[in-house]
């Protein structure tokens, strides 16, 4: 909402400067503006018009490069005003407002950014899976599937695995809310990320949240075999930046989870040890990066998973700074179809303290889910 006033308050401002125009240009009699102005100011005013709202329609958008257009828009837009002060100076508070706006870009959208440092990664880890020779001629088989535990191999033929290509990672695009703790007030977000599946396991992750009117990034990176997980409030202050292997192996457990959740087709030549625990629920054993986790999945009567549950992952204390091993549950209520492919759309992240009530701690749900499937 903010950005879209600033954008709007832009827009005018620069259809303002048309007024410079029209009378340098002779177009039309502006008395408000009494200070004589030229043919070549007039073009300028033209000019310093079409940058700023050009700035003031990408800022909203949040188009790449938009920070740059609007400190440019800033610049020049203050430069026609100078020639014109008496008339025009007012402009000039608009123009510190685009000024601060432009440096604000910089942190949040920048070279520098959480959100340039996600599109690199996620570029360089799509280009890595697709550039990989697919495993099993790069199609899934009923013999890749057979090989499975029973209410796994169901699972996997219910998603409409069977007979497509190998699925060598995924994007998506999320929505929901969070919190840090059952008392905390939640947080809406949304995310985008992209999960690969080569010889390791990737994970690429950036949320945009707002408490309380303020935005935070929040970018979780499992590349090379480590965890990094960032928190910038307002784009600008790092607030949180943990790494380490009490991280990784709690990230290993998430990459699992996104793995049976969003991505069954992949199961198949997943590092997975399997456990039968009874026809709807089977313990997976998963190895990523020298880190080893397991979690129960459950399947309900139509072969849906319904629930994972692990006690292997760690719950970030409110201070960012330390990781408590912690039950941890996701139950799923919805799954949709995605191009001909099954898999979870809808559920809840749930913590399970030993000394205290489980609570759910995050609500989620998938908007679009693309898959990059084996060459």
């Amino acid at each position: 909402m903010i950005a879209w006033a600033v954008g709007s308050v832009t827009v005018l401002h620069g259809l303002i400067h048309l007024l410079g125009a029209a009378k340098g240009f002779g177009w039309a009699r502006v008395e408000r503006l009494a200070e004589p102005i030229s043919a070549a100011m007039g073009l300028a005013w033209l000019g310093a018009a079409v940058v700023v709202v050009v700035a003031g329609v990408m800022m909203p958008a949040r188009a790449s490069g938009w920070w740059l257009v609007a400190g440019l828009a800033a610049v020049v837009s203050q430069v026609v005003i100078v020639t014109s002060w008496a008339d025009a100076k007012a402009g000039t508070a608009v123009n510190v407002l685009l000024a601060v706006a432009a440096v604000w870009g910089l942190f949040a959208d920048g070279p520098g950014s959480l959100r340039a440092d996600y599109a690199r990664m996620a570029a360089a880890t799509r280009a890595a899976a697709m550039g990989e020779e697919g495993p099993a001629g790069g199609m899934v088989t009923e013999a890749d599937v057979a090989t499975l535990p029973a209410p796994v191999a169901a699972y996997v033929r219910a998603s409409g695995a069977v007979g497509r290509p190998n699925v060598v990672g995924f994007t998506a695009a999320i929505e929901g809310r969070i919190r840090s703790d059952r008392d905390a007030a939640w947080m809406t977000f949304t995310g985008t990320q992209v999960n690969t599946y080569g010889a390791e396991a990737t994970r690429v992750f950036l949320l945009d949240a707002t408490m309380k009117g303020v935005p935070a990034d929040v970018l979780h990176a499992y590349i090379g075999g480590e965890a990094r997980m960032q928190v910038r409030a307002a784009s600008v202050l790092g607030v949180v930046d943990v790494r380490g292997p009490e991280l990784t192996r709690a990230e290993t457990v998430t990459l699992l989870n996104d793995l049976v959740v969003f991505a069954p087709a992949a199961v198949v030549h997943a590092p997975i040890v399997w456990e039968v625990v009874d026809d709807r629920r089977v313990r997976a054993t998963y190895t990523n990066a020298g880190h080893t986790v397991s979690a129960l999945l459950v399947f309900d009567d139509a072969h849906r998973l319904i629930d994972f549950v692990s006690e292997d992952r760690s719950a970030l204390s409110a201070d960012g700074k330390a990781l408590t091993p912690q039950r941890w549950s996701t139950p799923i209520s919805e799954h949709g179809d995605i191009d001909g492919r099954r898999a979870g759309v809808a559920g809840l992240g749930r913590w399970h303290p030993v000394d205290a009530p489980s609570f759910d701690y995050l609500e989620l749900r998938v908007d679009d889910l693309t898959y990059l499937e084996a060459p």
